[in-house]
């Protein structure tokens, strides 16, 4: 996982409509902190809850005048203040560890500007509340189960009680929680009617894959190199035949990478490469298109006035309805997956080649001249089994199913597990590419090459050659791929 970069003093304005995956992204890992809030969203969301008040107060209103669930034909007198506390405590259920600090921050990122667009008609304190706590760096605790993709009910009842000061905070050095307020039968399940944590996982997941997606074109350009591939696949009429955006970005960026015009000669060697450096625009470029599509999934998703009864302001009136079920969200956040796996197993395919002879004019598996040296050969192994963690994680959320609520809730979207399954594949595929980037600088050593002094690739090997351990003589890895991990957020940035 990415450690948190210390504030650079940036700010974002939440106002309910231009809040955008990577903006959740630094306000969760606090490279950024939130602004005071933009004053016509706020004063839309105080508009909204004097309307949901007025419409509870007179006629029936799910969840603020009734039960929920299965409960929704039970009413709720207009004096039983204490329902919504009922309400919060009795879903605050979630069980497992502890979230990490930076996926809650991201919660409550998304959670404060969902309710600045105007549907949710809840007390705007509460939005108040959410970025101070923010600011702050205070979260509350949430526990990580709770949710099957048709609301997070049970994290974001854990942050209701949080607020009104029932359930604990966890806080940066320094900062503290925001001081409690108090929430009645109209603000609880305006609160929790949110899909915010899995969209919060979700921005952070997408930012850092795209991050190891850039960094895995460059440590496959530095393989090509290492093998003397051939610069055909990347080029410019390849591309035009068969138009696909990611194919196409990401053969430019190879091609940027290595100095190589849209037009390279052909090669002086081999007519053919494996597949793992000549398929790599039609098997990165689907990965590509695959974090475009899911980019655009939660932009409308963190923007959204999705509460289930949204109160609309304009007709005075509470619609019911469904569009907090994520499925949009959930086959998105599988179809990224699936593709990103794709280059995960081509990544493995470099590493093997790279152990080849024939492909490198070096001994096996990269070894010195010690008789039998293994040489990377344990890093297949190692790469492998990261690769089956990510092809595990890559299953389908969307295959789940379930049946809640007396039957009432017959059918779930599970997009909250495919939020945290590509969490978990961020882990898996920065191990799978940093093993084959130890093999690539390796064998570029083993070669005596570098890449030309005034492409971009020359930078990104600066970086890496600095940093990786230069002793060819066989040896425990370990720290090697841990280093090489660790540069892959650099290499993206070349």
């Amino acid at each position: 996982m990415v450690s948190p970069v210390p504030d650079t003093g940036r700010r974002i304005t939440l106002d309910g409509s231009g809040l955008r995956t990577a903006d959740v992204a630094a306000l969760a890992e606090r490279t950024a902190r939130p602004a005071a809030p933009d004053p016509k969203a706020l004063a839309r969301a105080a508009e909204s809850w004097e309307t949901a008040r007025r419409l509870a107060a007179t006629g029936r209103v799910y969840g603020r005048s009734t039960g929920v669930g299965a409960n929704r034909t039970e009413d709720v007198g207009a004096g039983d203040a204490a329902h919504g506390l009922r309400l919060l405590r009795s879903h605050a259920g979630a069980i497992g560890d502890p979230l990490p600090g930076r996926e809650v921050r991201a919660m409550l990122a998304v959670r404060a500007n969902q309710l600045l667009a105007g549907g949710a008609g809840l007390n705007p304190a509460v939005i108040t509340s959410l970025l101070a706590a923010l600011d702050a760096g205070a979260h509350p605790v949430v526990n990580e189960y709770g949710a099957v993709g048709t609301g997070d009910l049970a994290a974001l009842a854990q942050t209701g009680l949080a607020l009104a000061g029932e359930h604990p905070w966890h806080c940066a050095p320094g900062g503290h929680p925001p001081a409690a307020i108090p929430l009645d039968n109209n603000d609880a399940l305006a609160l929790i009617s949110s899909n915010a944590l899995t969209l919060g996982q979700s921005a952070l997941a997408l930012d850092e894959l795209r991050r190891l997606m850039a960094a895995a074109l460059t440590v496959a350009a530095l393989s090509l190199l290492a093998v003397g591939g051939s610069h055909e696949p990347f080029a410019e009429p390849v591309m035009l035949a068969r138009p696909h955006p990611g194919s196409a970005a990401a053969a430019a960026r190879i091609r940027a990478l290595s100095g190589v015009p849209a037009r390279p000669a052909p090669p002086l060697g081999r007519i053919q490469d494996p597949y793992g450096f000549r398929c790599i625009p039609q098997i990165h470029g689907p990965a590509l298109d695959a974090a475009e599509a899911l980019d655009a999934v939660l932009t409308v998703e963190l923007n959204a006035a999705a509460e289930n009864p949204l109160i609309s302001v304009e007709d005075q009136a509470a619609y019911h309805h469904g569009n907090f079920y994520a499925a949009h969200t959930a086959l998105a956040l599988d179809a990224f997956r699936l593709a990103v796996l794709q280059t995960a197993r081509l990544s493995t395919a470099r590493l093997a080649a790279l152990s080849e002879p024939d492909l490198t004019r070096l001994r096996p598996f990269l070894g010195d001249t010690a008789p039998a040296s293994s040489g990377v050969m344990i890093l297949e192994y190692a790469a492998g089994a990261a690769l089956g963690e990510l092809r595990a994680v890559s299953h389908p959320a969307s295959l789940g199913d379930a049946v809640l609520s007396r039957g009432v809730e017959e059918q779930a979207s599970f997009a909250s597990l495919a939020a945290r399954q590509t969490l978990r594949a961020c882990g898996h595929y920065r191990h799978v590419l940093a093993c084959e980037l130890v093999a690539a600088v390796r064998a570029l050593r083993l070669r005596s090459l570098e890449p030309e002094p005034d492409v971009p690739l020359a930078g990104a090997f600066r970086v890496a050659a600095r940093a990786l351990d230069a002793r060819m003589a066989d040896r425990p890895l370990t720290e090697d791929v841990a280093v090489a991990g660790a540069l892959l957020d650099r290499l993206a940035e070349v």
